[in-house]
């Protein structure tokens, strides 16, 4: 079990996804805005967030930059989840924002928990929580 930060503004999605995870046996912390997610990514200590883009604060995409540049939060995994799948967006995604997976929206449950799986071993992050 890891503990994820789940950011999104849109509650029907964020019930659905800790749903999702939940059942996948994580424990999910919930933010509803880019500014919040800042807040909870620093005192939450997450092993994974999991990052919508369009947002009505601060978009994903700067949220996830100021993660990867603070020591605390640079080596937490990001996740993007979002309704933005061209091309651009997703090279943005991981060229602009440093994130380590992309995911559209809508996604299979399997493919979010596999994607999820596959992240935290990939950055070595502990799958239980403390």
């Amino acid at each position: 079990m890891a503990k994820i930060l789940l950011i999104d503004d849109e509650p029907d999605i964020v019930y659905l996804v800790k749903k999702v995870l939940e059942k996948g046996g994580h424990q999910v912390e919930e933010a509803y805005t880019g500014t919040e997610g800042l807040l909870k990514a620093e005192t939450e200590n997450p092993a994974l967030i999991v990052l919508d883009i369009l947002m009505p604060d601060i978009n994903g995409w700067d949220v996830a930059r100021r993660l990867k540049s603070q020591d605390k939060t640079k080596n937490t995994p990001i996740v993007m989840l979002s309704v933005k799948n061209s091309r651009s967006s997703i090279e943005k995604s991981f060229k602009y924002a440093g994130a380590d997976a992309h995911l559209g929206k809508p996604s299979k449950s399997t493919e979010i928990l596999s994607t999820i799986e596959r992240v935290l071993k990939e950055s070595h992050q502990p799958l239980t929580t403390p």
